[in-house]
């Protein structure tokens, strides 16, 4: 597999895929998901997934992506814009077989401004400290479906805005994760 100086590797934790591997380069700002955090958000969404549709919009090592399908959604798609992350999230989804995983090499704002696709569940894991999340939320609510819903990460808590309700939250080390809720019009009334 050519990637970066050395191949690291992220554990998938349950379902079809239990303990398998996902190997990724060295790219700046790429950090997995610990297995802790994955475990709780896993709890929060529901162990199984059947059935629905997942979006890792700053997929990194794959790992939401990959755990979301192992976990029986019905597809998952990967954005990364690092070309050595992409062709690593390429190799992995060739060893797992699987083509319920679309891979995308793009910016993330330039996917969602070219997307029509609606998502059940959003994981928003972006490099830290450049704004992203400022970027990215006010645009992903014409990507959710009905009940969709959003999982980020950042290097800070978030609370409830005009436009997102946090559902749930915790911290581990330095990670900020969160489940949010589109504010909708019947939230209001």
């Amino acid at each position: 597999m050519a990637v970066g100086k050395a191949n690291n590797t992220v554990r998938i934790s349950a379902g079809e895929w239990r303990s398998r591997l996902l190997k990724f380069p060295d790219v700046d700002g790429l950090r997995p998901t610990p297995d802790r955090v994955r475990q709780t958000v896993f709890n929060w969404l529901g162990q199984e997934l059947h059935g629905l549709v997942c979006l890792d919009l700053f997929a990194g090592t794959g790992v939401m992506g990959f755990e979301a399908l192992s976990r029986g959604a019905k597809k998952a798609v990967m954005v990364e814009k690092s070309r050595s992350a992409y062709q690593a999230l390429t190799d992995n989804k060739l060893a797992l077989k699987t083509e319920n995983a679309q891979i995308v090499n793009a910016d993330a704002l330039q996917f969602l401004a070219n997307n029509s696709l609606l998502f059940d569940v959003v994981f928003l894991d972006p490099p830290y400290q450049q704004g992203w999340l400022d970027k990215a939320l006010p645009v992903l609510h014409q990507h959710l479906s009905e009940d969709g819903l959003v999982y980020v990460e950042a290097e800070y808590a978030l609370v409830d805005t005009h436009d997102w309700k946090v559902l749930k939250q915790g911290k581990a080390g330095n990670v900020f994760y969160h489940l949010l809720s589109p504010v909708r019009i019947a939230d209001i009334a």
